[in-house]
């Protein structure tokens, strides 16, 4: 019988060699396989993974803040914020983002719901965060998707805070508006903190104080089962409100304004003379910034954009205008500063005036006779005006023009503001390569010319004859405060300097500016009060020039080219309270176009708002003077 030991002598050990090299080199080929499987799913995807694994239990949702609230002076909301719904989809938890859209779009059919959405759906990174599908969806298009989030995996109903401009076109241009951050936006400066999507002041006051309206995120991390329903939140950051912004403006005032005025473009801009706050800032034609909270439609964008009468720009600040007579009073007011003229001189207007090769006309042709400064200003003579400008020479004019604050930047927070311009015989030669001509000086004189200015400047130069010399800084901000009420900072009046007259020269130009509108042959007399406390100048600033024998009327005239209507008033003269700016564009003649608008502001105001007694400004300036 053979034992053991030879039944194992008979195999050749070479063969369990081979066996086990062979062996062993598929377990370690295995095992090489399986720890760089592991390698790449901890170490290359390890945090896609992880986050992954963790957004099927556990899912971050931002918290946004609510931005601050934009009051009026007298405690009227006029900016606050509604909630608006998104449906959204949040891509790594819908598996199939496409199909669910279609899903979605099918549950719609069978409503008779259509889908508002893109038809194309870019994912782009953002696999783990809600991606909007609609905007701003209506209550039945919500029921839906809740009733049917089992059929919508990844589909979420996302509530945004969305701006609410309670007045919608009537203050458009002051407050602006807001919007989604553009890429061009997101590389400044300024924006370094922000994220795509983030909400922004786009203009006015939105875009000012962008910053104190925003406020801070927050977020929430909530557990959701596997058809992404909130279960339980496990963490939450609160959002921080944006302060709240206190301006000059007064909303009722605001509406008053917008109301008078009838014409088809155009600007009112109401000041506080005793400091430069503004109380109203009008600009014609407007827009509904409401259309902008969600991102406006591409059909109401082309019907703005394409506008010849462009909606978007705040005529207040940005559009430049001949001021026209009303520039008579800084003429006026050089003349007596240097000493070329008195109360008593007086000048002809026969209704020409002879020039070189060129006759300038008045607008009375058979002219004013013999005026006085007063006179001249109450009648607005031409010729008068004429006169005094070539005595003065252009860069005498420009430099008391400069004084009253024209040509320069106001510095109001609004953005977008122009400078205006005033002319000078080195502008001349340095832009247009050309010397000044003297006849240049003559249109000059009567605020026409290369002249250009804003309403806001405009508003300015008569508030500080009225006010007693005084130029301030307009301001449309008050105060800010934080959502609870508490004061954080203030803007107070800001006084940038005086005008370069006597008290007795400001004196005679306000007597002057009262008899405008309260004597019979005034040209502002449609501004006349009963109680004889308007104070004005009224202007009519010439498009294009039209022949001195042209009998056309002015209906005939095409629009784009008739005149611009101006008036300016201050009220009540002794102790004003308001300075009204009105600009018609091509409204016509300013007594009769312009000066029946602000008749109407002042109408309302005088009855409306009652005097603060704290007031008292004019004692040194005596009591003024009024003539029959």
């Amino acid at each position: 019988m053979p034992s053991r030991s030879s039944k194992l002598n008979k195999k050749d050990p070479s063969d369990f060699k081979m066996r086990f090299i062979v062996a062993g080199f598929i377990m370690f080929f295995a095992f090489t396989i399986l720890g760089g499987r592991l390698w790449y799913l901890q170490v290359i995807k390890g945090d896609e993974l992880r986050e992954r694994s963790e957004n099927n239990r556990i899912r971050s949702q931002e918290i946004r803040p609510l931005r601050g609230l934009i009051i009026d002076s007298r405690g009227m909301i006029l900016v606050d914020n509604i909630a608006s719904f998104d449906i959204a989809i949040i891509p790594s938890e819908a598996k199939d983002p496409a199909f669910v859209v279609s899903e979605l779009k099918r549950l719609y059919e069978g409503r008779n719901l259509s889908y508002a959405g893109s038809p194309t759906l870019d994912l782009g990174r953002r696999r783990f965060l809600p991606l909007s599908l609609e905007r701003d969806v209506a209550w039945e298009k919500l029921a839906l998707v809740e009733a049917s989030s089992a059929m919508l995996p990844g589909i979420v109903v996302d509530v945004v805070p969305v701006r609410n401009y309670t007045m919608g076109p009537v203050m458009a241009h002051v407050l602006g508006y807001v919007g989604e951050i553009s890429p061009a936006e997101l590389r400044h400066p300024q924006y370094r903190d922000h994220r795509p999507g983030a909400i922004i002041g786009k203009s006015g006051i939105e875009r000012a104080v962008d910053h104190l309206l925003m406020g801070k995120s927050g977020g929430e991390q909530v557990e959701v089962n596997v058809a992404g329903q909130k279960l339980n939140v496990l963490a939450m950051v609160d959002a921080v409100p944006g302060s709240n912004v206190v301006t000059t403006l007064d909303g009722e005032l605001q509406q008053v304004c917008w109301e008078a005025f009838d014409g088809d473009a155009g600007s009112i801009v109401v000041m506080n003379p005793r400091d430069g706050s503004i109380l109203a800032m009008v600009s014609k034609p407007s827009f509904d910034p409401n259309l902008f909270n969600r991102g406006i439609k591409f059909r109401d964008w082309e019907a703005f954009s394409s506008d010849r009468m462009a909606p978007f720009k705040n005529r207040s600040v940005a559009s430049l205008y001949p001021p026209a007579s009303l520039f008579k009073l800084v003429v006026a007011a050089a003349a007596l500063d240097q000493g070329l003229i008195s109360a008593e001189d007086t000048i002809v207007c026969r209704g020409t005036f002879p020039f070189g090769d060129r006759t300038f006309r008045c607008w009375r042709r058979e002219g004013h006779g013999a005026l006085n400064l007063r006179q001249a200003i109450v009648q607005s003579c031409d010729v008068f005006f004429y006169t005094l400008g070539l005595q003065l020479g252009v860069d005498t004019i420009a430099e008391y023009a400069r004084a009253f604050g024209l040509g320069s930047l106001t510095g109001i927070e609004i953005a977008g503001e122009k400078e205006g311009l005033v002319p000078t015989r080195g502008w001349k030669l340095q832009q247009l390569r050309e010397p000044w001509q003297q006849g240049e000086t003559v249109s000059v004189s009567i605020g026409q010319g290369f002249l250009g200015a804003t309403p806001l400047q405009l508003v300015r130069v008569f508030a500080s004859l009225s006010n007693g010399g005084m130029l301030y800084k307009p301001r449309i901000l008050d105060r800010i405060e934080s959502p609870q009420g508490d004061l954080i900072e203030s803007f107070p009046a800001e006084p940038i300097g005086r005008l370069p007259l006597s008290a007795e020269h400001i004196k005679l130009l306000n007597s002057a500016m009262w008899g405008v509108v309260n004597e019979p042959r005034g040209t502002g007399r449609a501004a006349h009060r009963k109680e004889r406390d308007v104070c004005g100048k009224t202007g009519t600033a010439q498009v294009v020039s039209m022949p001195d024998d042209d009998k056309s009327k002015e209906s005939e005239i095409p629009y784009r080219f008739r005149d611009h209507a101006l008036f300016a008033c201050s009220v009540p003269c002794e102790d004003p309270r308001i300075t009204v700016l009105v600009v018609v564009e091509h409204g016509g003649h300013g007594g009769s176009a312009a000066a029946p608008i602000a008749k109407k502001v002042v109408d309302w105001y005088m009855k409306n708002r009652p005097e603060d007694p704290a007031y008292a400004i004019f004692s040194d300036k005596g009591s003024m003077e009024k003539q029959p």
